[in-house]
């Protein structure tokens, strides 16, 4: 039952949505993944942002695709849980430690261990419309803890201003989606940060100079 709510609501609510009240333009959909494990790693502006990037894989593999979503904001109560545990289909992850040792990362690593395809927002919470926040380190951990798993980078443009922060309203604008090279860990943190860090500063360069036909 779950999965077939989850399907009616990504394959025609979300797809509705996304296609024909946004419209969406995407370059370089080739380096999208076909398979798990994967990380999509995207600026994270608006509650669109992890169903947006979930509507540019293909139907099939929907079983396999779940946005990574903060714990304390999602199941914060019982029916928001509910829907976003089955029906959104999020890792939830807990920000801070209630204990010294708690691995907060374990239901990431355990999700790609199971061979799925995380939407990962390393900005960590929504930021203010079209606007870059600083990246946190935790996909720098993600990557040293699998470095096998590709991390893509994706740049999104518009989906701050259909729904920014603090707004329930879409608005119709016109989304632009940027898919770079898959990123590999290197064994250096803070390099690989950096790595990320101008792979999405070259996207959104890209974004300012795209011209669609």
């Amino acid at each position: 039952m779950a999965y077939l709510l989850r399907l009616l609501f990504y394959g025609v609510i979300v797809r509705t949505v996304v296609l024909f009240v946004l419209g969406l333009n995407v370059r370089h959909r080739e380096r999208l993944p076909a398979k798990g494990p994967a990380i999509l790693a995207a600026n994270h502006n608006s509650h669109l942002d992890a169903m947006a990037m979930i509507s540019l894989l293909p139907l099939h593999l929907l079983p396999k695709v779940r946005p990574v979503a903060a714990a304390d904001y999602f199941l914060k109560n019982r029916l928001l849980a509910w829907f976003a545990l089955n029906v959104i289909g999020i890792v939830p992850l807990n920000r801070q430690r209630q204990h010294l040792h708690d691995d907060l990362l374990a239901p990431v690593a355990a999700a790609l261990e199971r061979g799925e395809i995380l939407v990962f927002f390393p900005e960590g919470s929504r930021g203010n419309p079209e606007q870059l926040a600083e990246f946190k380190s935790g996909l720098a951990r993600i990557a040293e803890r699998r470095p096998d798993v590709p991390v893509i980078p994706v740049f999104t443009h518009g989906l701050g201003k259909a729904l920014p922060k603090g707004e329930w309203m879409i608005v119709p604008f016109f989304v632009d989606i940027f898919v770079g090279a898959p990123l590999h860990f290197d064994g250096d943190r803070t390099g690989y940060m950096q790595q990320y860090r101008d792979a999405m500063a070259a996207l959104a360069l890209e974004e300012k100079h795209a011209e669609w036909s």
